[in-house]
């Protein structure tokens, strides 16, 4: 299950692959044949169950195009002293 999601402004990308190599689970890749509105191949998730939320591509990314969401840590249950 994923510990994080991405969401990218595709319009915005300029398609210069930064955050693909620095993704560290190589779920980020320039899309082929499949253009922005600004005529560059915008990244596209190819597998986001895979996404860490770790933000490596938010924090690369010049043009702010990323969105990056984490899943809370859920508390762990208190066990009782013995």
């Amino acid at each position: 299950m994923a510990k994080g999601m991405v969401i990218i402004d595709e319009d915005r990308c300029k398609g210069c692959g930064l955050c693909v190599s620095v993704c560290p689970v190589n779920i980020l890749r320039l899309a082929e044949g499949r253009f922005n509105a600004k005529g560059y191949p915008p990244v596209e998730v190819s597998d986001p169950e895979k996404c860490t939320g770790c933000a490596s591509c938010a924090i690369i990314c010049p043009d702010v195009v990323f969105t990056v969401y984490r899943r809370k840590r859920q508390p762990q249950p208190a066990t009782a002293a013995a």
